[in-house]
């Protein structure tokens, strides 16, 4: 069996993160969106607020799984790209209201659990 590069297995785990939430009613705005600051999987927004989604796979619980993979040092990263793709795209932080969320695989695409307000303070 030929095993998929890392790259495109992110890929397919992000499209479907994607598909998860615009069925739960986000519409995205951006995807993989690089700066030198840092990568944010998925821009997307809920009704008036903007969420910064990080997607992550982990092949099993080993080790916290996939959402205790989302380290403080990756929160600050997340929170630098997000500072700069508002700045890039004109939207103003004191006046948005935007979250950091979640969209986590344990052991299969089957297995997805999307954790709201993943940074904190």
């Amino acid at each position: 069996m030929i095993r998929p590069q890392p790259r495109a297995k992110g890929q397919a785990y992000e499209a479907h993160a994607c598909q998860y939430l615009v069925r739960h009613g986000l519409r995205v705005l951006d995807k993989n969106a690089h700066s030198r600051r840092g990568e944010i999987d998925l821009v997307m927004q809920d009704g008036t607020c903007l969420v910064f989604v990080e997607v992550r796979f982990r092949q099993g619980r080993g080790f916290g799984g996939a959402a205790a993979s989302i380290t403080a040092a990756k929160q600050k990263r997340l929170i630098l790209a997000a500072e700069r793709w508002m700045q890039c795209h004109g939207v103003k932080s004191t006046q948005t209201e935007f979250r950091f969320d979640a969209v986590t695989f344990d052991g299969s695409v089957e297995a997805v659990n999307w954790i709201k307000n993943i940074v904190q303070g």
